[in-house]
């Protein structure tokens, strides 16, 4: 299974320490936030991972190499001056990525979830790590449910996504319907989240879950970055 880290965004809540260096770059226990996930996915026995990045870009390749220090293969793919948000990064990403299903991971967030674990062949479209909801989003995002399916609807308590999970290429399957007419969908390469497209997905049964119980934090402010620090010291 091959992995693609999300590392384009401009991280503006975590300013003014991404002015000069990107979110996924930041340190936190005395190395980057996406080296932790660099050293997980060797451990579980990946060897491809797709780097998205835009803002700062070109700061990813002087810090990481190739992978070969990890014992990875690295492939950075610069998407220019304006990030494609997520469903448009991994749509960019699929001639990488390939026809198999490949796990994503947020690259500011930091997490214990073993990858290694994960469904390599998941039902349907998608199988998403949920977490406990942080102290910053009580509401969560989605429902688990008992036979493992994952959806969007209804008044059950609600998990938070942690950003972690396999995908399938169909996630992206008639995405124009989905996103509609977005100004987004009509630039080149096209620019969209996948949340629409994981919600879609839900409606029809296409995506399952697991509830992680470990640790997880996002790491979206400059004060929740100090706060992982002093855990990991």
């Amino acid at each position: 299974m091959k992995a693609i880290i999300f590392s384009a965004g401009k991280g503006e809540r975590m300013r003014p320490l991404t002015l000069t260096t990107p979110k996924p770059l930041l340190v936190a226990g005395g190395k980057p936030l996406i080296v932790w996930h660099l050293e997980q996915l060797a451990a579980a026995g990946f060897s491809d991972v797709v780097i998205n990045t835009s803002w700062l870009g070109d700061q990813f390749e002087p810090a990481l190499g190739d992978g070969s220090r990890w014992g990875l293969r690295l492939h950075v793919i610069d998407e220019g001056s304006v990030p494609l948000e997520t469903g448009g990064g991994i749509l960019n990403a699929l001639p990488l990525l390939g026809d198999a299903p490949f796990l994503v991971v947020n690259g500011d967030v930091w997490t214990d979830v073993d990858f290694a674990a994960l469904p390599k062949q998941p039902d349907g479209d998608a199988h998403l790590v949920l977490v406990d909801n942080p102290v910053q989003h009580p509401r969560g995002d989605f429902i688990l449910h008992g036979d493992g399916t994952v959806s969007d609807a209804g008044d059950a308590p609600r998990l938070t996504y942690a950003g972690v999970g396999v995908f399938r290429p169909s996630i992206l399957d008639g995405w124009r319907d989905v996103i509609g007419d977005t100004e987004g969908a009509s630039t080149t390469p096209p620019q969209f989240g996948l949340a629409p497209l994981m919600r879609h997905a839900m409606a029809h049964g296409r995506v399952t879950g697991l509830h992680h119980r470990g640790r997880w934090a996002d790491v979206g402010t400059p004060e929740r970055l100090a706060a992982l620090d002093a855990t990991l010291r």
